[in-house]
């Protein structure tokens, strides 16, 4: 039996600002939500996948909207703190995938804090046909899955 190897890994890099801080000088938790979100469309580009309005007009893929999500809030983060965020596909499905996130603070001593843990489902989507704001999930384009792996 041989070892999986491991799944491609994607960092995104956030700064924490004092704007993005509660006055207890904490994150305000909502923007681990947008952070993640971005992080998860920098996973795909650094995968070298095209833009979603482009792979729209190519594929009819107009991004991969949320369906789920589970965080698990491990230490507080405040301003001026460095932010990885360690974007990996856990799991492939048909229509949809598992997004897992590590979000971690580099210290100045090199060390490393655990901050938040969190998994996303996401799906393919395309619009539904003749409806301008519906959207369908759609089965993951074979060339998305392997420029992810």
């Amino acid at each position: 039996m041989t070892d999986s190897p491991a799944p491609r890994t994607v960092t995104y890099t956030v700064r924490v600002e004092f704007g993005d801080c509660d006055p207890a000088r904490i994150v305000w938790f909502p923007n681990f939500f947008r952070w993640i979100d971005a992080a998860s469309r920098h996973f795909f580009v650094g995968c070298g996948v095209p833009p979603w309005h482009e792979t729209e007009r190519t594929i009819g893929v107009i991004g991969t909207p949320l369906v789920d999500t589970h965080a698990k809030f491990v230490k507080t983060a405040s301003y001026g703190d460095t932010l990885n965020i360690h974007v990996h596909i856990a799991e492939w499905r048909d229509k949809s995938f598992v997004q897992r996130y590590r979000i971690e603070r580099a210290n100045e001593d090199g060390s490393v804090d655990a901050i938040m843990e969190c998994d996303e489902v996401r799906i393919f989507a395309a619009r539904r046909e003749g409806s301008a704001t519906g959207i369908r999930a759609v089965p993951i384009p074979e060339s998305i899955r392997q420029a992810c792996r």
